[in-house]
């Protein structure tokens, strides 16, 4: 029996000039992880330590979350993959109108680069461009 594809399926890589440790600390907490994602409830499938986590999502959404933490030259590649469809009070799958599923895309395309912007703001602690990462 074949499975329908997640109606949601988002992807996104943002640099921080900052260890993979460093960033992985920041999504170590499950605490920090309703703040993030308020509106989800997640369950810890893969802990690749400072590699980063795989989800189960459940709550507004169905499916599946990871962040890998690549190190690239002298800092982290996060990489955000979110494979996921809408779910109902009853947390079934929900159909959405194409136009929905569009903005529901938009809005978490949006509230991902959020959360790396603000990583990267936070944990490069001010550090200017062309300027390597704080010793740690």
């Amino acid at each position: 029996m074949n499975q329908a594809p997640p109606a949601l399926d988002i992807v996104d890589e943002t640099f921080l000039v900052v260890p993979p440790s460093t960033v992985a600390a920041a999504f170590a907490d499950p605490r920090s992880w309703s703040r993030y994602w308020p509106d989800l409830v997640l369950e810890v499938y893969t802990d690749r330590g400072d590699q980063g986590l795989r989800w189960t999502v459940r709550g507004a959404l169905i499916g599946t979350m990871e962040v890998w933490l690549e190190p690239v030259l002298d800092g982290t590649l996060l990489h955000y993959f979110l494979r996921a469809t809408p779910a109902g009070p009853d947390g079934a799958p929900r159909v959405l109108q194409p136009r929905d599923l569009r903005r529901e895309f938009d809005r978490r395309a949006r509230a991902a680069k959020a959360i790396a912007l603000g990583l990267k703001e936070v944990l490069e602690d001010g550090r200017e461009p062309g300027v390597g990462p704080r010793a740690e």
